[in-house]
């Protein structure tokens, strides 16, 4: 039977049930389903790499600016790199997020000179994204395609030495302002590499923060699996890059992507944005969609795994968040 991307993914708690995994019992962190309750205004945060952080950082520091606090949604849902805005903006104000990251030192840009924008990829991120493009391409659906990435990348830690776990746990942390999940409804998504199935972790998950965080952006670029307990985790965009359709019930919808609203994906297989909007507007929702303006896209480069980005992505995101707050006041409030 075909499974579709949108299949509904477990929510952790620390009483779930363990359950088997290659013929041993391996505890996990979650595999219950718990129902939430709609509310008024919900904002996604898309993934998209360093470059996508900084940007949409910069685009709520910017909508923040012009009167429009987005921050205060009643629920918000980060995947990859947007699990650490959704972390980052429940702590700490806009205008500090924004002014931390025009203040870090400026780092040379990687890759060598490009007939694209100037640079391509090069080292790991080309890998990855050779890797993974075959995975999509021999898969049958989005679930074999996650079940793929979950075994590729189980293969690749089982050959490593262990430290890459640490190391992106610190980086993590360093990252967050503070290490306590907020009160109000954050969703962290990511995806079980054993079983390619979603996870989504919240307050109520018994997950550290930065566990979350690290799992949902385990992204592969030079990160392994991560691990909570026995369980080992990729990054929440092998569901959907924005995750979006998790907000059905809530009344506003605001999703800010980095990628643009693109899938690598087949289109059949429903992962793109316009899907995931399609079904919220089918629910009753009003969606309204952020995406890079030109001067954002000029200021990504060819790869949004490079640091060196994001001061431009994340002023071009200020600019672009003043620009829109006016049309997207009446929508939000």
């Amino acid at each position: 039977m075909n499974t579709t991307p949108s299949s509904t993914p477990h929510f952790t708690s620390p009483t779930a049930s363990d359950r088997p995994r290659s013929g041993q019992d391996q505890p996990q962190a979650g595999a219950v389903r718990r129902p939430r309750a709609a509310g008024e205004r919900a904002l996604v945060l898309g993934g998209g790499g360093s470059a996508g952080n900084a940007w949409s950082i910069g685009v709520i520091a910017g909508l923040f600016d012009a009167g429009l606090d987005v921050t205060e949604a009643d629920l918000i849902i980060g995947t990859s790199a947007g699990s650490t805005a959704a972390a980052q903006i429940t702590s700490a104000t806009p205008a500090e997020l924004l002014a931390s990251i025009l203040a870090a030192a400026p780092r040379q840009r990687t890759g060598p000179a490009g007939s694209d924008s100037g640079r391509v990829p090069i080292g790991p991120a080309a890998d990855h994204m050779e890797r993974t493009s075959g995975i999509i391409a021999t898969a049958e659906d989005a679930a074999d395609m996650r079940r793929r990435m979950g075994a590729a990348a189980l293969e690749m830690d089982a050959a490593s030495d262990g430290s890459g776990q640490t190391r992106w746990r610190a980086t993590v942390a360093a990252r967050l302002p503070s290490q306590r999940w907020p009160e109000r409804t954050v969703l962290i998504v990511a995806v079980d590499a054993h079983t390619g199935e979603p996870v989504v972790f919240d307050r109520h998950s018994g997950v550290d923060l930065a566990d979350a965080v690290a799992a949902s952006s385990a992204n592969g670029f030079g990160v392994p699996p991560y691990g909570i307990g026995d369980s080992r985790y990729i990054d929440g965009g092998y569901r959907r890059n924005e995750n979006a359709d998790l907000a059905a019930g809530y009344g506003r919808v605001l999703v800010l992507s980095p990628l643009g609203g693109r899938t690598r994906h087949p289109l059949d297989w429903g992962m793109q944005l316009a899907a995931q909007a399609d079904e919220l507007r089918a629910g009753g929702s009003r969606v309204e969609t952020i995406l890079p303006d030109s001067d954002s896209r000029d200021a990504f480069g060819s790869n949004l795994m490079d640091p060196s980005t994001r001061p431009p992505a994340a002023r071009a995101g200020y600019n672009q968040g003043r620009a829109l707050a006016g049309q997207l006041t009446e929508f939000w409030r």
